[in-house]
């Protein structure tokens, strides 16, 4: 995904996908959602073909749906459809699957939850989505140089030893924590206009 590609906001995005011919929105739906549909059908217990094939289906059947007026925003959330799109393949796979084992003489139990919080799972890779792309913003079109993002990285994200990372990079301790703070304190800003624009999603 290109930076500055959750700008728009999910009324913005709903609003191009009921033009059939505009590319541009289906395009940045799909990048929106569907890395969050594939971890969020990973975590759901299939492999990532499935995951993909589930996650392809499940977009292309909500804008179909949405362009013959059948999703209504005052009904729930737009994650709230396609996590039920997405749950109704589960199932159908989860029958499929069921009926092939039987025919070969196993149990028709299929390892894929039933009873989760799906709402919390959905949330949980969409955070970690939103997350991936502001680093990668911050990597792409701020002023940090190679090394200062290398030190946050180690430093918030691998957890790494200030100590280890400062002798590693030629810089002191009190450098390190400097260079975490400013890319902290950018990575906020981009955070919080990327979770504005999936705010009503």
């Amino acid at each position: 995904m290109e930076p500055g590609s959750l700008l728009s906001t999910t009324t913005e995005l709903l609003n191009g996908l009921h033009q059939p011919g505009n590319r541009t929105a289906w395009d940045e739906f799909d990048r929106r959602y569907r890395p969050v549909l594939i971890g969020f059908l990973r975590r759901m217990g299939l492999d990532e073909a499935d995951a993909a094939d589930v996650a392809q289906e499940t977009l292309a059947s909500f804008v179909q749906s949405y362009r013959e007026h059948k999703y209504d925003r005052e009904q729930g959330r737009l994650r709230s459809w396609l996590i039920g799109i997405a749950r109704r393949r589960l199932a159908d796979l989860r029958r499929d699957a069921g009926r092939r084992r039987v025919t070969r003489g196993e149990s028709a139990i299929v390892g894929i939850p039933e009873d989760v919080d799906t709402e919390a799972i959905w949330e949980l890779e969409e955070r970690r989505f939103i997350f991936e792309q502001a680093v990668q913003e911050l990597r792409t079109t701020t002023r940090f140089n190679e090394r200062t993002i290398g030190a946050f990285e180690r430093i918030v994200l691998k957890q790494e030893p200030v100590e280890s990372v400062a002798a590693d990079l030629d810089l002191t301790p009190q450098e390190i924590y400097n260079a975490k703070n400013r890319v902290v304190e950018r990575l906020r800003d981009i955070l919080k206009r990327y979770e504005t624009a999936l705010a009503d999603g």
